[in-house]
């Protein structure tokens, strides 16, 4: 059955709209898990543009399913990770003027810079986890570098339409596969909603999609509880 994790970064990102001390991410957390999230997903960014440090330390202290950290490669957000030591991390891309997280990362060109992050977290026990495109370059070197597990990032499939739609999925199932052959844990995520998550939750050894938009925006109109209990069935009815 595959997971779900659920980023709850736009319910930080509402309260630190208006600097207030609500909607809580924590307890929208606790709301998840209850509703049947696998793990729970949360981008500690340099610019503290929604979730905050202290954020991070009470989901770890809070929740009884898997905490997943995103996070840059920086020595300041290395230092956090081991102290938090939340249950996996993702190291992802980041821009300062980016919406979102616009690409995967290039594991490739910051080889080294990500072996030694990567020895750091997984000599202390946390899964390691790499953001990167459907690239098979990118996929045997996070190999290489000993990463725990892939995320593909979907959102190329996810803008596209017609044929282009077609072409991204084939490229995710490319990647799939070969991620399969290296034995590499798969995790997919990045603009995917209750549209278009079917053919994507069918790639072969898709163990967990992380989908965090989509869900907050569909809780707007029937509730956290049900939007995340709906995107479950979703995916697990693929």
């Amino acid at each position: 059955m595959i997971r779900l994790g659920v980023n709850i970064d736009h319910i930080a990102t509402l309260r630190q709209q208006r600097k207030e001390d609500f909607p809580e991410p924590a307890y929208a957390a606790l709301v998840a898990q209850e509703n049947g999230a696998d793990s729970i997903v949360a981008h500690l960014r340099e610019d503290r543009r929604h979730i905050q440090d202290r954020d991070i330390r009470l989901l770890k202290e809070t929740l009884k399913i898997p905490l997943a950290m995103e996070m840059a490669v920086t020595e300041e957000m290395e230092r956090i990770a081991l102290k938090v030591h939340p249950q996996r991390v993702c190291l992802v891309p980041e821009k300062r003027l980016e919406l979102t997280t616009e690409g995967g990362l290039d594991v490739v060109s910051h080889r080294t810079a990500l072996k030694k992050v990567i020895q750091s977290l997984s000599a202390n026990k946390i899964e390691v986890s790499l953001f990167i495109d459907a690239d098979i370059d990118q996929i045997r070197c996070a190999k290489s570098l000993g990463a725990d597990i892939i995320e593909l990032h979907t959102g190329r499939y996810a803008n596209a339409t017609g044929a282009a739609r077609s072409h991204e999925l084939n490229k995710l199932l490319r990647a799939a596969e070969h991620a399969d052959k290296l034995k590499l844990h798969l995790h997919a995520g990045h603009g995917l909603d209750y549209r278009n998550v079917g053919p994507v939750a069918r790639l072969p050894g898709m163990k967990e999609l992380n989908i965090g938009f989509s869900i907050i925006s569909r809780a707007v109109f029937v509730g956290l509880g049900v939007a995340v209990k709906e995107m479950k069935e979703r995916i697990c009815a693929e």
